[in-house]
C-alpha cells in the first residue's frame, strides 16, 4: 500500500469515527435539548397570559397559539409567537394579548442575537413592561408610543414591527371584543 493510499484510508477511518460521535452526541442530547425549549415555551406562556395556570394549543389559519385558562376554565387570553428582525439577526418573541380588552398583556423575548449591552437590552423589564395593557390599536411606532433604548434603536424597532404585524393578523382570528 502506498504512502497516498494510506492516507486516504486513515482520513476515511477518522471521518467515520468522528461522523459517528457526533450522531452519537446527537442522540443523547436532542431530547434533552428539545425538553429545555419545551419549559421554556411553557414559561413563557404563563408569563405573558397573568392568571394562566395552564394552557391548550390551538392551530388556525396556519398559526399557532396557545389559550390560557386559570384552574376554574376562565380563559385568560392568547399567547402567540412574533418575529422581527433586528441587528443581530431574527428576534424571536412571545406576546400575550386579552381579546375581550384588545389589549396585550404581556412580551417575552424567546430569542436574540443582538448587542450584548445595547440591542439585548429589550430582554429588560424596563422594556418588555412598556407593552403589557397596550391596546392592539395603538401604532407600534419606535420613538413615538414605543420607547427605544439609547443607542440601539433597531431592536426596539424590530420588536414594535413585529409585534404590529402579527397583531394585524391576530385580530382577524380573535378579534376585540370577541370570544376566544
Amino acid at each position: 500500500m502506498n504512502q497516498y493510499t494510506r492516507m486516504i484510508v486513515v482520513l476515511l477511518i477518522l471521518s467515520l469515527v468522528s461522523g459517528a460521535v457526533l450522531a452519537f452526541s446527537y442522540e443523547i442530547t436532542n431530547p434533552k435539548i428539545q425538553e429545555q425549549a419545551q419549559k421554556t415555551l411553557q414559561a413563557s406562556i404563563m408569563s405573558v397570559i397573568p392568571g394562566c395556570t395552564k394552557y391548550e394549543q390551538v392551530e388556525k389559519e396556519g398559526m399557532t397559539f396557545y389559550i390560557g385558562v386559570d384552574d376554574q376554565g376562565n380563559k385568560k387570553g392568547v399567547a402567540f409567537k412574533a418575529s422581527g428582525t433586528g441587528f443581530g439577526g431574527p428576534i424571536e418573541m412571545m406576546v400575550g394579548y386579552d381579546p375581550k380588552e384588545g389589549k396585550l398583556t404581556g412580551l417575552e423575548i424567546l430569542s436574540m442575537q443582538e448587542t450584548p449591552g445595547l440591542g439585548a437590552r429589550i430582554t429588560e423589564a424596563a422594556f418588555k413592561d412598556q407593552f403589557k395593557g397596550k391596546s392592539v390599536k395603538d401604532n407600534f411606532k419606535a420613538k413615538q408610543d414605543v420607547k427605544v433604548i439609547t443607542g440601539a434603536s433597531i431592536s426596539p424597532t424590530a420588536v414594535a414591527n413585529g409585534i404590529k404585524s402579527t397583531l394585524d393578523r391576530i385580530t382577524k382570528i380573535y378579534p376585540v371584543g370577541g370570544d376566544y
